[in-house]
């Protein structure tokens, strides 16, 4: 099994999305670097959720549930895959905490900061789940208020209309 970091912005589309709806298809991915590492997972592989924009943490943990296809909608000749939520974390995990980790030197999320589609280490995935909180459960969470989705729209990973 393989691990991958995966970007949403969460005015776009938050983990408490993907928990709300149960799955989506991780599309609007650009980026050829992002796409090179899309057409690398495969069912079962592990995603660290990633909340970009003004967040800027790991929020949960999700997982492959598809291989990657070329997505018929995309002119851009962009390819997807389907997730489905595992967790949230017990708090976000934020950037400038991952950052003064030692043992995060040198990732990719730190050198290649717009990248959406990232590989992740098993000593990276360890890392990072040891700066999850300790504690209680993880807090249920719930979509952004103030938006809404079309009648019989289909979620996105994140926005077409930016490159991953």
């Amino acid at each position: 099994m393989a691990r991958w970091l995966v970007k949403s912005d969460p005015e776009t589309y938050a983990y408490a999305d993907l928990e709300r709806d149960g799955t989506t298809e991780w599309d609007g991915v650009h980026n050829a670097q992002a796409l090179i590492h899309l057409r690398t997972m495969r069912p079962g592989d592990g995603l660290l959720f990633y909340h970009s924009g003004e967040e800027r943490a790991v929020v949960a943990l999700a997982e492959v549930t598809s291989d990657p296809h070329p997505d018929p909608k995309d002119t851009r000749r962009s390819w997807s895959m389907a997730i489905r939520p595992v967790r949230p974390l017990r708090g976000p995990v934020p950037l400038s905490e991952l950052r003064a980790d030692r043992k995060l030197e040198g990732w990719v999320l730190f050198r290649m900061s717009r990248l959406s589609v990232m590989p992740v280490t098993d000593a990276q995935w360890g890392a990072v789940l040891a700066h999850e909180p300790k504690g209680a459960a993880a807090p249920p969470t719930a979509a952004p208020k103030g938006r809404a989705r079309a009648s019989g729209s289909r979620p996105r990973g994140a926005s077409a209309r930016r490159t991953r």
